[in-house]
């Protein structure tokens, strides 16, 4: 890729200003202040948009920072580029009001979706945090930050895996995680639902469970009511046949006519019949009871048909009762037995905890070779800009930095802030071969401050002998001075 022209319309303290660029080396010339570094956030933010900050944080975001000092409803610009052999016309609006974007390929007319991602395509995947980290230096900003060494791990892991570099390792490891929770809480949940329903089932249970024994007992008080009605119903049974049994009577009758033949008149008679009454009366009174105890018989066998429904009636009930009272013992019993589901939900999570070891574990042997790669390329620059002073970078995988100098190990902390700065740019360098196949434009805003001459020579023999493009923004001219003692060319702007 190659920038071939900015137009900033209207961007923080720039309006309508149209700059050129050439191929290799570019040298934008500027005093402080004269807005070098609101130049290399246009360049950025027509690539990668810029959002506007929400609450608080909107006050001091790079939106408000560079929103236009006059008519900041006009906040825009125009971008054109060389990417794969054509030529593209990238134009932005950032304001709120108008905010809208347009990507168009100026030799065939071909318009490109931002929204489906055409840009970001023809940037290879580039993100601004990518961006950021490896091709663009901010003022002050040498140092990388961790999303690079995420990147990288995310590039080992998926590209020399799979060889495909959408997949990210970070991402599927969040993934793999939450995954896990997920699974974890659907386990709690059945597990609390299979506890309610033992808690239900169980209280079920024991209720009917108690009108079963409700219901035995008033079933064995029937029986005993039946038992004791039954003997009395055989007590009636053995009463005597006849109920004025025929010798009485006789012997009654043979009793009145002795007394009328024995006894002298008058009183015989008077006798004879007290005697008849009395009889009378024995003979009533025995019909009487015979009669009382016939119809006791009746209501005692009536009263046992009586109970004899009602004991049916509650061995219906208790039978069904006790089926359900079965069943429930069953379907608790079965609650109680989560040994099985129990198994399955572990089955889950240990394939979950082994696919995000399986990843860790191919990532880690990923990136020892990607950091094998990326030392060597970081020691390669690293040796060319310092010439030769320091023949190796030590890059871990959180991208720790130590250099070798031959004889011993230093940590970067112990080192110069010119030397440092030398470090990161090769680290920098070193990725951006790795991680992007497109070649991208190197955006320097006042970078090699902390270089001496000799540091400064080394550099820019380095960047010119690359062939690549170059946008260096200085506030000083020895950049200058130095590249046309070495002869080499470059394409001077005058930034006012």
């Amino acid at each position: 890729m190659r920038l071939l022209e900015v137009n900033v319309k209207n961007f923080g303290k720039i309006s309508g200003k149209n700059v050129k660029f050439g191929e290799g080396m570019n040298i934008i010339y500027g005093e402080n202040e004269s807005g070098k570094t609101t130049l290399y956030t246009f360049i950025k933010s027509m690539f990668f948009g810029m959002e506007r900050g929400r609450g608080r944080a909107a006050a001091n975001d790079e939106f408000s920072r560079y929103e236009p000092w006059e008519n900041p409803n006009f906040y825009s610009g125009i971008l054109r580029f060389e990417c794969g052999g054509k030529n593209f016309r990238l134009e932005r609006h950032f304001d709120k009001y108008a905010k809208e974007a347009s990507l168009v390929c100026e030799d065939d007319g071909e318009e490109f979706s931002l929204e489906q991602g055409d840009l970001e395509m023809l940037l290879d995947g580039l993100t601004v945090e990518g961006f950021e980290n490896t091709v663009a230096i901010g003022q002050l900003k040498v140092e990388t930050n961790q999303s690079l060494a995420t990147k990288l791990q995310d590039y080992a892991t998926n590209y020399y895996s799979t060889g495909n570099v959408e997949i990210h390792l970070e991402e599927a490891l969040k993934h793999l995680k939450e995954k896990r929770k997920d699974v974890e809480k659907l386990f709690r949940e059945e597990l609390i639902k299979a506890d309610r329903k033992r808690e239900r089932v169980t209280l079920e249970s024991s209720y009917i469970w108690r009108e079963i024994h409700k219901l035995e007992q008033k079933i064995e008080i029937i029986e005993d009511e039946i038992e004791e009605k039954l003997v009395k119903a055989e007590t009636a049974k053995e009463a005597p046949r006849w109920r004025v049994h025929p010798v009485e009577v006789i012997g009654i009758l043979v009793c009145l006519i002795a007394i009328l033949f024995l006894i002298p008149r008058p009183w015989n008679y008077l006798i004879m019949i007290v005697g008849a009454l009395a009889e009378g009366i024995y003979i009533w009174n025995r019909t009487k009871d015979g009669k009382k105890k016939k119809n006791e018989t009746r209501e005692i066998n009536h009263q046992i048909e009586q109970l004899q429904w009602e004991k049916d009636h509650l061995m219906a009930a208790l039978k069904e009762k006790q089926v359900e009272h079965n069943n429930l013992e069953e379907y608790l019993e079965e609650l109680q037995n989560m040994n099985e589901k129990n198994k399955d939900w572990e089955k889950k999570q240990q394939a979950l905890d082994l696919a995000a070891r399986k990843l860790a574990e191919l990532s880690l042997e990923m990136q020892r070779s990607l950091g094998h790669n990326l030392n060597e390329k970081a020691s390669e620059i690293m040796g060319q800009i310092t010439d030769g002073k320091y023949e190796k970078i030590l890059i871990d995988e959180n991208l720790h930095m130590e250099l070798w100098t031959g004889e011993r190990k230093i940590p970067i902390t112990r080192v110069s802030r010119g030397t440092i700065e030398q470090v990161y740019f090769s680290l920098r360098m070193a990725a951006a071969s790795v991680l992007h196949v497109e070649e991208m434009p190197l955006i320097l805003d006042d970078t090699f401050v902390f270089y001496d001459d000799r540091r400064l020579e080394h550099m820019l023999q380095w960047l010119v002998k690359t062939g690549k493009q170059v946008l260096l923004f200085t506030c000083q001219k020895r950049e200058q001075e130095i590249l046309e003692t070495l002869g080499a060319s470059y394409h001077k702007i005058e930034w006012k």
